[in-house]
């Protein structure tokens, strides 16, 4: 589904921030990119939805060569990508049901479906009762839930989750982390960037290592070994 080939990205003559990096990853897996800060993880996430293009190499979503592709073309593959962030990006005016519908709103969806689809991703991240509660009002661990519907609600293909973790104490890291494998169970790919060594080391899934801009390491069953 995703596929790097020997993609190098240098942003001036003595910055290069990933080098000469190839890896494939397939429908429905779930992988583990870690690295240090500055290791390149932000700038590879950044090429899979065409929002940096590579200096040389090929960044590849299904058919579509990502760095090559139009504006039609890149909005129409990222309505197949859900992202989630490390600081929530929620809508402080919006009750927990909006920032979900806002999402299908923006996609010109009709009411009816609004109707439909939000009650049903709120109930698979857990959140249904809290409907009609602002963000404020709600714990960092169930924030991030709402984050997750919010990726969601498009019904993508590709679930890129950058740090969700980040800001949540181990018990809430394990909430999220384990809806992350649920939905990975039905059928979508995750592709998780983390420092969160715990995390990484109790999936027991496929890890890839950057560091200093090289892939050091791709395990199928990984550890966070730095």
């Amino acid at each position: 589904m995703i596929s790097f080939k020997k993609v190098t990205k240098i942003y001036d003559p003595d910055t290069t921030v990933l080098q000469d990096v190839s890896f494939d990853v397939a429908g429905g897996e779930f992988v583990s990119i870690v690295g240090k800060s500055g290791a390149g993880k932000t700038t590879l996430i950044r090429m899979i939805m065409g929002l940096e293009k590579p200096t040389s190499g090929q960044v590849m979503f299904g058919d579509l060569s990502v760095g090559d592709a139009t504006l039609p073309e890149l909005q129409g593959m990222r309505r197949q990508i859900g992202s989630i962030f490390q600081d929530y990006r929620l809508f402080a005016t919006k009750t927990v049901y909006e920032n979900v519908a806002y999402i299908l709103e923006v996609e010109g969806k009709e009411n009816d479906e609004i109707n439909t689809e939000v009650p049903k991703v709120l109930e698979t991240i857990g959140l249904k009762h809290r409907a009609d509660n602002f963000p404020r009002e709600l714990s960092g661990g169930e924030q991030q839930r709402l984050a997750i519907a919010r990726a969601l609600i498009n019904q993508p293909k590709v679930i890129l989750a950058d740090e969700p973790t980040g800001n949540l104490d181990p018990y809430n890291s394990y909430e999220v982390i384990s809806l992350l494998e649920k939905i990975n169970k039905t059928g979508k790919t995750v592709i998780l960037l983390t420092h969160d060594r715990a995390v990484v080391n109790k999936l027991g899934k496929r890890v890839i290592t950057l560091e200093d801009g090289k892939m050091i390491r791709d395990e199928k069953e990984g550890k966070f070994i730095i």
